[in-house]
């Protein structure tokens, strides 16, 4: 039976569906089977500078002006809603776009409905500042819209990040152009269906689909836009700040990681175990956050590593809609891409302590599953330990000492997150003021969603961040104005 009627999608531009006349139609596959949920348009320059017309449009209107605060946090409130009122049809389309199991997509559903109500009840509280000049003079601040935001949505957390997008740009009073990730439009393009009925001012959300190396590069490029938000690759996001660069506006970058789970003698071994598995394999490892580094202390490695070896191999392997501990990975160019990393470990004699194979799942023969994988004893400069592969692949390096772990979590060229598992609250606390990376997680890894915690990187991993309050500071800009009387 099928999941999803093929149909064509259109670009939603201006507060309207679009299909561009002669369009080249983009295929949106199933990653499970390989089968076609859906086409899209190939949009370009054209449909981007269509769209960020119409964003400017809808900025600088009256009506777009006079909507008051606290009523974009009200709508905010009717999308939370609405979302969750969809929460199954929803969760079911990005299973099918991305290849993730059931439960995890429900959880990215809810996260999504998390983050319009979040930014729902900021929308009227984005303060100024006054500042004590001298006798005579008033001086404050006031944060202002920065006006048209590009957002460029990656392919991994679609529904989640278009969310979060969308939200904290209503709510600080902007307006936005999205560029979902051409493989995985399909949520993006039903949340803004969804919202369509609330009210808000045409204009002030835009949907072009379409390539990165058009649509994309388009869109970071354009002479109108006013701030880029990009989360994919370090080579894709260093070209979107030197499009930017040649309009001179602020950019949002986050990029890849190469997350370490600092596992020490003295820590909580089943939740450490449960939570080490967990950041490998959600979403097939296909995620900017996962703990793909294990740095072990040397005396507990071998029994911690057998362990997490079985705890893999019992894992369910088969499409997201069943609702499998693990889905596929994206596309045969992903699949191909991690086993070259596979492919390297065997060449150069690392131990493949489990895993390293394609799994092949009856009815599913054109999805590309993969056993999640163990390479044990990498070096720390080893080049699989220094790269993002971007699938269920765990590295292990071990350590002797506090110093060396620090040493080695740091010895990579990113820094998104790093998880710390310890009972000395000491030592934890000492080992979190060393790390360079944005996020620390002591003993567990990931928080709800962490709609509330700011989200980026040192280093590679990008700067500037998103999620929480911090998130504010991207979508507004100071204004400073000082009155004599």
């Amino acid at each position: 039976m099928k999941a999803v009627d093929v149909q064509v999608r259109g670009c939603y531009i201006g507060g309207e569906w679009l299909v561009p006349e002669k369009a080249r139609l983009i295929e949106v596959k199933n990653p499970a089977d390989g089968s076609v949920l859906a086409f899209v348009p190939r949009g370009n320059k054209e449909e981007i500078d269509f769209a960020v017309k119409a964003a400017k449009k809808a900025f600088l209107s009256k009506e777009w002006k006079m909507f008051k605060p606290y009523n974009r946090g009200r709508l905010l409130y009717q999308v939370a809603e609405i979302i969750r009122e969809n929460k199954e049809e929803l969760a079911k389309l990005e299973t099918l776009d991305v290849g993730k199991p059931l439960g995890q997509a429900a959880v990215d559903v809810e996260i999504a409905a998390r983050y319009f109500e979040y930014y729902a009840g900021i929308a009227d509280k984005i303060l100024g500042e006054t500042i004590p000049v001298e006798p005579g003079i008033i001086d404050y601040t006031v944060r202002e819209p920065i006006g048209i935001v590009g957002h460029i949505i990656p392919w991994n957390y679609p529904l989640q990040i278009a969310a979060r997008s969308i939200a904290v740009s209503i709510a600080t009073g902007n307006a936005t152009v999205l560029k979902p990730a051409e493989d995985t439009p399909l949520t993006t393009l039903k949340l803004v269906e969804l919202m369509e009925p609330l009210g808000l001012p045409k204009g002030i959300v835009n949907v072009v689909t379409g390539y990165g190396f058009e649509a994309g590069a388009a869109l970071s490029a354009h002479p109108d836009i006013n701030h880029i938000t990009f989360t994919g690759s370090v080579e894709t996001g260093k070209r979107v700040m030197e499009s930017a660069a040649q309009n001179v506006i602020p950019v949002t970058l986050e990029l890849g990681g190469k997350s370490p789970n600092i596992v020490f003698a003295d820590c909580h071994e089943e939740q450490a175990l449960e939570w080490v598995l967990k950041s490998i394999v959600q979403n097939a490892g296909q995620t900017c956050s996962a703990g793909s580094r294990l740095v072990i202390e040397k005396s507990i490695k071998e029994d911690f590593v057998g362990k997490l070896s079985v705890m893999m191999e019992k894992l369910s392997i088969g499409p997201g809609i069943d609702n499998h501990d693990l889905g596929p990975v994206l596309s045969k160019k992903q699949f191909e891409r991690i086993q070259s990393f596979i492919e390297l470990a065997k060449q150069d004699g690392i131990r493949i302590a489990t895993g390293g194979e394609r799994k092949l799942v009856e009815g599913s023969e054109l999805g590309y599953y993969l056993h999640p994988t163990i390479l044990d004893n990498v070096p720390a400069s080893h080049h699989l330990a220094q790269e993002e592969i971007f699938g269920p692949v765990l590295t292990v390096t071990t350590f002797e000492t506090e110093e060396e772990a620090i040493e080695i979590a740091n010895g990579t060229p990113y820094g998104l997150v790093a998880g710390v598992w310890t009972e000395n609250v000491g030592r934890a606390h000492r080992i979190a003021s060393q790390l360079q990376c944005g996020q620390v997680f002591i003993n567990h890894y990931g928080a709800g969603g962490g709609i509330a915690q700011p989200f980026g990187g040192y280093k590679k991993s990008g700067f500037g961040r998103e999620k929480g309050l911090e998130a504010l500071r991207n979508y507004t800009q100071v204004k400073n104005v000082a009155l004599k009387y």
